[in-house]
């Protein structure tokens, strides 16, 4: 999933801080995975409904992102062959870091 910014809560009622690249040249992807026309059963009420599914890789935050939300940042792709990587079908678990420290800036909204 391309992005160029994306946000963390600072915490209840204190909205949310966003995040771009530090440098303003680098191309970012969430490494993410899509199903479409799911069959489940949500709510029984509901019934069986058809959805289109997605979810994002998380790992560990690195510093900035940290010192906002220490729990856990979306796993980021900034190169083509780790792009490439993950269209191919690498394991999760072999992408599952987070940028660098001084990789992302703090910034007032989405860019």
């Amino acid at each position: 999933m391309p992005v160029t910014s994306f946000s963390k809560p600072r915490g209840k009622g204190l909205g949310v801080q966003w995040f771009a690249p530090s440098d303003t040249q680098t191309t970012m992807f969430f490494a993410g995975i899509e199903t479409r026309g799911w069959n489940l059963l949500r709510k029984v009420k509901d019934g069986e409904t058809v959805d289109d599914l997605y979810a994002l890789l998380t790992c560990p935050p690195n510093g900035e992102v940290g010192r906002i939300h220490p729990k856990a940042m979306p796993v980021i792709l900034t190169r083509p062959e780790v792009w490439r990587a993950w269209l191919d079908g690498i394991r999760a678990e072999e992408l599952r870091r987070p940028l660098p420290d001084g990789a992302l800036s703090l910034v007032e909204g989405p860019v």
